[in-house]
């Protein structure tokens, strides 16, 4: 079975959920006899192809039909959410002919091209949301189209021509990555199959990293506690209550410290988290670290070396870092949203707080630096769950028999 992976845009810096779903997924097809690319945009990139882990990618050029768009909204769009339109795309997706499946990871123009070829083609194909359609806070949701303010969009009627309002009601199977998710999904498109499917985690990607090392290369003492944050460095991602948790608790254990590791995607939202550790005089027990390159060991490193990993998102789809620490044992404090309260067992394997309350985030975060026992049972108990429910083989397998699924579905179709 052939199949084309195809995400809004896909590099190897930053790198986020969507791409580690993308990229696991496609290596596991292809090591279990199903030939699989990504096919995606330039955003971000300007090399039209390469192969990234022995997984196929190319590139189209793409462009974003308004007028007075310049060059920085541009890259604002192609970080976030921007709603291209790709004519190479739709040209060499038309020409295919092996792909037995298209599973599409984004959504509006983009989407709209594979429902118009897949259409053509008499293809099925499968929509992934990673929570960005109906779940998404209004506050985000608006954030995304704030490049293109003051800007004429010319380009509705190239949506009309690809269908692109109707690309959910076309997809043969709809993957949700939680259950609030699927059950939105379904309450507006009754008719559609809608699946759970979870992100995944390699278990044991970061045994043996140097913990150790890796706290010294950063200057923190190795009896320090560590809380670690993981995820791009944007509103949603809460950095902001986690550094207002560390003031608040900074007077009962005076060594605590906290990394910040992501891909900065808001700018003024980074200056907004500089400004607030300055002004809570946290310089030297705050650490902000623009992201690691995909496969780089630090990020295990880092890890390894947390005593807590923190995850406050304001809105979270699922939160793949979660399953990230709990590999490597290590307890998590995680806001109450989204795909996390599906994720999360409060008390049995992480803590859960109200989102964007960093007065709750640092109690719970106290307790377990004053329950050192407590967080040993969080953390063994994450890994476990993350080696039985979440291992990229398991999640795969069910991936290839929804294909199958929807194939056999579209061949018997009247």
């Amino acid at each position: 079975m052939n199949t084309i992976q195809i995400p809004r845009r896909f590099v190897a810096d930053p790198w986020g959920g969507t791409e580690t779903v993308v990229l696991e997924t496609s290596k596991r097809l292809i090591e279990k006899g199903h030939p699989t690319e990504i096919y995606t945009s330039m955003a971000m990139s300007d090399r039209p192809s390469e192969s990234i882990e022995g997984v196929p990618v190319r590139r189209f050029q793409h462009f974003y039909p308004y007028l007075g768009l310049g060059d920085e909204q541009r890259k604002a769009l192609d970080f976030k959410a921007g709603n291209l339109f790709s004519f190479d795309l739709w040209r060499d997706l038309s020409a295919r002919k092996d792909a037995d499946v298209l599973h599409l990871h984004t959504g509006k123009r983009m989407g709209g091209i594979v429902r118009t070829v897949a259409a053509k083609r008499g293809i099925p194909y499968v929509l992934s949301l990673h929570g960005g359609l109906l779940t998404a806070p209004a506050t985000e949701v608006s954030g995304w189209t704030d490049p293109t303010k003051g800007c004429f969009e010319w380009g509705r009627f190239l949506g009309a021509m690809v269908g692109a309002r109707s690309v959910v009601e076309s997809a043969a199977a709809i993957v949700c990555v939680s259950r609030a998710e699927a059950e939105s999904v379904s309450a507006a498109h009754p008719s559609k199959r809608v699946v759970v499917l979870p992100n995944g985690v390699d278990p044991d990607a970061g045994i043996g990293a140097d913990g150790a090392g890796w706290r010294a290369d950063m200057g923190i003492p190795p009896d320090a506690s560590l809380l670690l944050l993981v995820g791009r460095i944007d509103p949603q991602k809460g950095q902001l209550h986690a550094i207002r948790a560390l003031a608040t608790l900074r007077s009962r254990f005076e060594g605590a410290h906290l990394v910040i590791v992501g891909g900065v995607t808001d700018p003024a939202y980074c200056d907004q988290l500089r400004e607030e550790v300055a002004s809570g005089q946290l310089e030297g027990r705050v650490h902000i670290v623009p992201g690691y390159p995909r496969g780089d060991r630090r990020l295990w490193q880092a890890f390894a070396a947390a005593d807590i990993v923190l995850v406050p998102s304001r809105h979270e789809p699922f939160g793949i870092v979660v399953l990230e620490a709990w590999s490597m044992g290590k307890p998590v404090v995680a806001s109450a949203v989204g795909g996390l309260l599906d994720l999360v067992q409060p008390d049995i394997d992480g803590l859960l707080a109200p989102p964007e309350n960093s007065a709750e985030l640092a109690a719970h975060v106290g307790k377990l630096l004053e329950n050192p026992g407590l967080a040993r049972s969080l953390g063994e108990a994450g890994r476990q769950k993350a080696v039985c429910q979440y291992s990229w083989e398991a999640i795969s397998n069910q991936l290839i028999d929804l294909y199958e699924e929807v194939r056999r579905a579209h061949r018997v179709r009247p």
